[in-house]
């Protein structure tokens, strides 16, 4: 047996038309029935005001006084009654003796009868007015005494049946009612529209869709580690989660939200990027200690409503693509270097096969003194392990591509000099960097040669690295540390990353970095590090 299916909730925008259908039907009603009451209440007051004036008119009539004197007063005051009536527009006019017997009635049979109503007022020479059930049926009347010279001569009662009051009562209803439903209908029509309008924005969704949507909405927003920013139209954030802030490096996200990108002190091309109405791509940027892959996309919909954008921290990525370029250098270095020694051994075989050992034994030596020459110069200048081995492979990569590399002479770095808090991978991304860029310079130059300077002088680490290539132009000084600048052609990785990144390393270690002209052409790029956590340490052993 198949079970009935529950009917689904009402969509929001079904809830909201049903509240304001209901909420404009009350309104109406209620002000239909206050202004029923209202208007039956002001329409018997004028019907008492104009029951009264007529009343007084006709006692005031010196043709009625003198009507009253003659010895039949009905065969003059009923025509004048009728006359009245039609003129005035009143349902009865009576006039009556002072005991009430009727003189004039609009139905002739009533004529000598006792009016029905109360008459004690007006024979106190008083105007009294009320609603009362007569011959004609329930009116509001009005008596008042004709007086002749302080005396009741006679009574005039001047009365509008209640039925004509409730026919114009319900006349302005009708038309209030008749106002009051297109108001409704046209309320409704405008509702309706909003409403679909309101749905379509909704997709239909009823209230618990939308609360269970934006749960998870938020339950995913923040459960997401890569970073995720929403800008408005203009630019400014609507929405960011834990990663983005995190990776942006910005406050909690109260003091984010509503804010301009340019409000928030990132770098200079990262803002850029963010603020760019086309999309981007996995684009590399650097903060003050990150390195981000940004994405951004528009999001439209007949207009432009803002940005989506993504973030990824590829810090690690790029530091082991780093060592892994470094480790291809090296196997290029050795494959090389294994060539060359197999030439070298043929050398040293083809030499024995000749029969002459000695010169085989001299050859060999020599090239085992000049490799041996080479190690001890890095080792004796630079002792500090990390940077001797880079150094040395650096070196080999180099002569590989015809650049050479030497230590100068000024070069003095002790094993256990630096401190703790400049990592070896700091190093090796600033001087490596710097090593690779001066490499490519000198690379093609007469004499390509580049130098490296290391030494500790004044509590600060310096190191310095000088080509042979065409230098920096002065206007350049500043734009080369920045991502993306270079003079040469964009390979397949990009260019324009590696002194960024140098700048980044430097700035995150509090030191200096700058680049000047070299005495014999050229550039030379100097970084200062500060040493005082070492010298702390060393003076406290």
């Amino acid at each position: 047996m198949r079970l009935p299916s529950l009917p689904r909730p009402r969509s929001l925008a079904g809830q909201l038309f049903a509240m304001q259908a209901v909420l404009i039907a009350v309104l109406v009603a209620g002000y239909a029935l206050f202004t029923y009451v209202s208007d039956r209440h002001q329409a018997q007051e004028a019907a008492t005001r104009q029951t009264t004036a007529v009343a007084r008119s006709v006692a005031n009539a010196p043709s009625v006084r003198a009507a009253i004197h003659t010895s039949n007063p009905s065969e003059e005051l009923q025509p004048y009654a009728l006359q009245v009536m039609r003129a005035t527009g009143v349902d009865f006019i009576t006039i009556m003796t002072p005991d009430g017997i009727r003189w004039t009635h609009p139905d002739e049979k009533e004529i000598g009868k006792h009016y029905l109503g109360h008459i004690e007022a007006a024979q106190h020479r008083r105007t009294y007015s009320e609603t009362y059930k007569g011959t004609l049926g329930a009116s509001v009347r009005t008596v008042t005494p004709v007086l002749e010279n302080g005396h009741v001569i006679g009574l005039v009662s001047a009365g509008i049946k209640v039925e004509a009051i409730s026919k114009r009562v319900q006349e302005q209803v009708t038309a209030l009612l008749g106002t009051a439903a297109g108001a409704l209908l046209l309320g409704a029509l405008g509702t309706y529209v909003v409403n679909a309008r309101l749905r379509r924005h909704t997709h239909g969704m009823n209230a618990a869709e939308l609360s269970r949507m934006h749960d998870y909405h938020q339950a995913a927003l923040h459960a997401v580690r890569e970073g995720l920013l929403m800008l408005d139209g203009q630019f400014r954030v609507a929405l960011i989660n834990d990663g983005g802030r995190e990776l942006l490096g910005v406050g909690p996200e109260g003091e984010v939200v509503g804010r301009s990108v340019a409000e928030l002190s990132l770098p200079a091309p990262l803002t850029g990027a963010l603020l760019a109405s086309e999309p981007r791509v996995d684009e590399v940027h650097l903060t003050a200690d990150r390195v981000l892959v940004v994405n951004t996309s528009p999001v439209s919909g007949g207009e432009r409503r803002g940005t989506v954008v993504t973030l990824r921290d590829v810090t690690e990525l790029q530091a082991l693509m780093g060592e892994l370029d470094s480790e291809r250098g090296f196997t290029q270095a050795l494959r090389s270097q294994a060539h060359e020694a197999a030439n070298r051994l043929h050398t040293v075989v083809s030499l024995i096969e000749l029969g002459r050992a000695a010169e085989a034994v001299d050859f060999a030596t020599a090239e085992l003194e000049l490799a041996q020459a080479l190690t001890d110069q890095v080792v004796a200048a630079v002792s500090e392990p990390v940077l001797a081995a880079l150094l040395l492979g650096k070196t080999a990569q180099a002569n590989e591509r015809g650049v050479e590399l030497v230590v100068s002479d000024e070069s003095r770095l002790d094993d256990g000099l630096l401190p703790e808090s400049l990592s070896a991978r700091d190093l090796v991304t600033v001087l490596g960097n710097l090593i690779d860029n001066a490499v490519d310079a000198a690379q093609g130059t007469v004499r390509a040669r580049v130098t490296v300077t290391a030494f500790a002088e004044d509590a600060e680490l310096v190191m310095k690295v000088a080509d042979t290539g065409a230098g920096v132009d002065p206007a350049h000084a500043e734009l080369v540390f920045q991502r993306g600048f270079s003079t040469k052609p964009a390979g397949p990785g990009g260019r324009g990353l590696g002194l960024a990144l140098v700048r980044q390393a430097v700035t995150r270690l509090e030191g200096t970095l700058t680049v000047t002209e070299a005495p014999k052409g050229g550039a030379v790029f100097e970084v200062r590090l500060p040493l005082r956590a070492s010298l702390a340490g060393g003076e406290a052993r």
